[in-house]
Formats: C-alpha cells, structure tokens, sequence
C-alpha cells in the first residue's frame, strides 16, 4: 500500500480503541470504492482497525491498493441478507453510499439502504454508526439530493445504535466532484455569467479535514448520538472560491456576473457543456449551492479535536489538490463514480454468443517493441494521452455523447499511467486488467449513450523477441436501431481502430521518457505558501469577485 498524506491514520488521537479484550477493533464501510470511502479504508488499516468491505463489485474492491488486507463482501446496502452477513462482528460502520447521479427514484432507494443498514447495525450489535451527510440551512426548502441525505441520517440517528452524521458542504480535494468543477469553470471563462448563488457564502472544508473527522469519530463515547456540522476555516463566496484558485494558479482574476435568470437545470447545462462534470453530477451539485452553506456551530469542537495545525485553509487545500495533481498521484476521484443508467453486465465469454447478434471489429499488429513497452502505452491510453486516432471524430463523439446527457470523453481519467478495474476512462470503465505471462489485457465496457453494450479490448501478447497489439471492438445491438447505429460508423472505424493500432504500436517503440521522481518539482503533499500574492499583472476587474485570501471571517 502506498504511503498516504495527512492524516495518515498513525497519528495518536484517530488510532483504534483496542476491545476490552486486547483485539482490535473492526470496521464495515460502506462505500469503500468511492470518492471518500476510497481514501478512508487504507486509513483506518494504518489506524489499527479490522477493516471490512461491503461492494456490489468485489473485483473493483480487490483492485485497489488496499483490496488484500481487507475482507469483502459483496452485495448490495438495500439486500439484507448482505448486509447481515457484513455487519457481523463489526464494532463502527461508516456509511458513505449516496445516489449522487441516480435517476428519478432515487430519494426511495436511499431511505430503503438506510433502513435495511440501520435494522442489522441494530441486530448485530454495533458500537456505532458514522455517516457523512450534507452540510444545509434550517428551515428553507432543500434540493431532493440534500433532503435525501438528511432523511438518511435521520433514520441511522433513529436506528438504536449511537450515530454520529457529519454534515460537509463543498469537499476541496484531488479528484473531487467540487474542485474539479471550479478547477475548469475558472480556467475556461474569463469573464463568468453565473446564476446568483455565486453570491452566496460557502463553508469549504479540505479532504484531509473530512479524514480526519470521520477517523475521530470511531473513537467517540457510546452517548454520542447527533448530527454535527463540519467545515474549514474559510466563510467565501462561491465567486471569492474560484478567485482563490485563479491567484493560486496564476491567472488573472475572473470577473462574474450574477444573473437571476440562471436556474438549477440551467446551470446544471451550462457545467455540463463547459467543465468535464457530466449533468447528472452536475445537477446535485448545484443545487447544493442554492441557499447559504456554512455551520451553524461548532458543536464539532467538543467531539472531535482538529488536527495537529489546525484545519485547511481553503488556498492550501487547492495548492495540495494541485500538487496531487500534478504528481499523477490522485487517490480517488470523482470521474470514477458509477452512472446511472449504464451497462454494468461484463462482456460475455465467446461461447455465449452462439445465436446473438454481435459486431466486432479486430486489428492486429506486430511490433519489436516489448511486451512491457507495449503495455506501458495500453495502460495510459485516453485522458490527457488521447485514443492515438483522429483526435476530432473522438471529440465530436465525445460531445455527441455529452448533448444527450452522457458522461463524455472530457471525464478524463483518474491517473495518467494506470488502470484498475472501475476506474473511469473518458466515456469508458475498465472492466479488466489482466497480466499474465500469455499476455496482458486491458477491457473497457462503453458507458456512452448507444442502443447497445459495447466493449473495447486491447492486449499485449509475446511474438518472438517482440510483441503483438491485439485491438477488438465489440458491440451487442439493441433491435433495429442498434444494428443501423453499427452501420452508421463502421465508415469510420477503418479511419480510427486501423489508425489507433498503428500509432499505439508506434508509440510503444518510441522510448519512455525517463519517469519523474515523485518528490520532484511538485510532490504529492506539496503545498503553496497560503499567503502567496497574484502575479504582478494580475488585474481585478471592478465586479470581480474578491479573492479567497482577503479579509474573511474565520471559523
């Protein structure tokens, strides 16, 4: 397991509690594949704590760096039987599982993981339950998102076992939904027509500072049963927030204008169309921002204490974002969230096909390069390094894609040089990375919107003193329209699957440029000095929002 940054999970206050009879502790999270739980789980390893996995894809769960020293069950947090069977023996369960892009139907499939989490928590004993919510006013009408969340920690907190929610706003931090929707919105436009609530006052808090209160709140004695608000220590405007990353990046500072007439579903549009966050993310997301979000206390205080230093600016935490960035050493990221809606079935073996209808299209291409070398580019294709083919027919699928509400190929990916299995990679998830002595193989199963399932297969497989690049599209219509859909870009296939092997074949015989050593230029936990100044040409345009480092009130 790689080593983590603050908090590591070592430090003294956040280690396990050990049982009264010396063993240590375990916990059940919920969620471990995602945004959070991704980051949570190798912490609470390195805190001592017994730690247990409940996922609908144990595959996905095994893949990640922490995957052989934790158990996994899998299932489902709405399927009882288990859920029953990951709550035994289990001492605090973190429940961090919320249908951020989920369809109509939503707010129903939450409550009903809620209840069925809370009655086998109860049955099986629990010492408590940790829940992340949503950080929201009182007594104003809440977006569906946020009222589902609140509804969810309202039943752990009626469920008999100690519950602690903890309710965050915007979350800053490598990958996330938030960050990276500020990140684009403020490096594309410089000058911002925005919907009002940029006006509104936010109470950022960075991903480290999250960690650790969730972390803190395993240790909590057995009264403790309420929802608490958590934050940074920054009160800023939605507009002072995207400021503070233009100074922190360099840029001049971004003028906005706040127009009434820019609803939620409308600037749900206009995220969509202009940063890599697709609709459905997008829309929760900005309904979050509807109405104030800042603590109403700091009831947190007597709970939990904050971190050694104190908590994250909200400067710092962009700088450390950037840092992680940068170093292609992102944890977890918002890109690799699930989509509503998108096949999830893996490809079937070739024996099962007999009697459907399938369409493939297969290349291959021998090369002196060496398995190793060939692999190396199989392994970062997409994001940043692009498909190696006709760059503007990717893009114009791309946004062909994002018009009917698609992901993308501007989702990017997670990590610049490698892949495990549920990352995400432009309008694409990895289904499996296979290496074997026969050869390696990387699957990706289409999340585009096409009436169909498809797949894209690319391997790596021994010939000789060099290798050979095996490429396989394969698509499984849907009636008609599937088969006309197939029709329709099989002229295009020959300009870009006969293309993508030539040039990825090339690419593997050009020589890697020498790596980056990881504490180079900018490392993983690198941070900017919080009190840096703009460039001396930075202009403030008179109805530009003031940056995140002026006078504020502080928490």
């Amino acid at each position: 397991m790689s080593e983590l940054t603050q908090p590591t999970g070592r430090e003294e206050m956040l280690r396990a509690v050990p049982r009264a009879d010396g063993s240590a502790p375990r916990a059940l999270v919920l969620g471990a594949t995602g945004y959070i739980g991704g980051r949570l789980t190798p912490r609470l390893l390195n805190a001592g704590y017994r730690v247990r996995v409940l996922a609908r894809d144990a595959a996905r769960a095994a893949s990640f760096t922490w995957g052989d020293d934790c158990e996994i069950v899998e299932g489902s947090a709405d399927d009882a039987d288990a859920v029953a069977r990951a709550m035994d023996d289990v001492d605090v369960v973190y429940y961090l599982i919320h249908s951020m892009s989920a369809g109509k139907g939503f707010e129903e499939s939450d409550e009903r993981a809620a209840h069925t989490v809370a009655r086998a928590a109860a049955a099986a004993g629990v010492r408590r339950i940790v829940y992340l919510g949503g950080l929201h006013p009182d007594d104003v009408t809440l977006s569906p998102h946020l009222r589902s969340r609140v509804r969810v920690g309202e039943i752990l907190l009626d469920s008999g076992v100690p519950t602690l929610v903890l309710q965050a706003g915007v979350v800053i931090g490598s990958g996330s939904a938030s960050f990276e929707m500020i990140r684009h919105l403020t490096d594309v436009l410089p000058y911002m027509p925005a919907p009002k609530w940029v006006r509104n006052r936010i109470q950022p808090i960075s991903v480290r500072d999250v960690l650790h209160y969730l972390l803190g709140a395993a240790r909590l004695d057995p009264d403790v049963n309420r929802a608490v608000d958590i934050g940074g220590p920054d009160l800023l405007r939605y507009g002072q927030m995207m400021n503070g990353y233009a100074v922190e990046v360099g840029l001049r500072q971004r003028a906005i204008a706040a127009l009434p007439v820019l609803t939620p579903e409308l600037a749900s549009h206009w995220v969509n169309l202009v940063t890599p966050v697709p609709r459905s993310i997008a829309r929760p997301l900005v309904a979050s921002l509807q109405n104030e979000c800042i603590m109403k206390d700091h009831a947190i205080d007597e709970l939990i204490p904050r971190p050694d230093g104190g908590l994250t600016p909200y400067r710092r935490a962009v700088a450390l974002a950037l840092g992680r960035v940068d170093a292609d050493a992102i944890e977890t990221s918002w890109q690799d969230a699930e989509v509503s809606g998108a096949p999830s079935d893996p490809l079937p073996s070739d024996p099962d096909w007999a009697g459907r209808t399938v369409f493939t299209d297969a290349r291959s291409v021998r090369t002196h390069a060496s398995v190793a070398e060939l692999w190396r580019v199989i392994l970062g294709i997409g994001g940043e390094n692009g498909w190696y083919s006709s760059p503007l027919l990717w893009a114009v699928r791309g946004w062909m894609d994002r018009v009917v509400g698609g992901v993308g190929l501007r989702r990017g990916r997670r990590s610049r040089t490698a892949a495990r299995v549920g990352d995400a990679i432009d309008f694409w998830r990895v289904e499996a990375v296979e290496q074997t002595d026969a050869g390696h193989l990387l699957r990706l199963r289409a999340e585009m919107k096409v009436p169909g399932e498809a797949w894209l297969e690319l391997r790596a497989v021994p010939d000789g003193a060099g290798a050979r690049y095996e490429q396989r599209a394969i698509f499984f219509p849907r009636g008609l329209t599937g088969r006309l859909y197939w029709l329709a870009v099989l002229p295009f296939h020959g300009l870009i699957f006969s293309g993508m092997a030539a040039r990825i074949t090339a690419a593997a015989e050009t020589p890697a440029a020498a790596d980056t050593p990881a504490d180079a230029d900018t490392p993983p936990d690198a941070e900017t000095p919080a009190n840096a100044e703009a460039p001396a040409d930075a202009e403030t345009p008179a109805n530009a929002e003031t940056p995140a480092d002026a006078p504020h009130q502080a928490s």
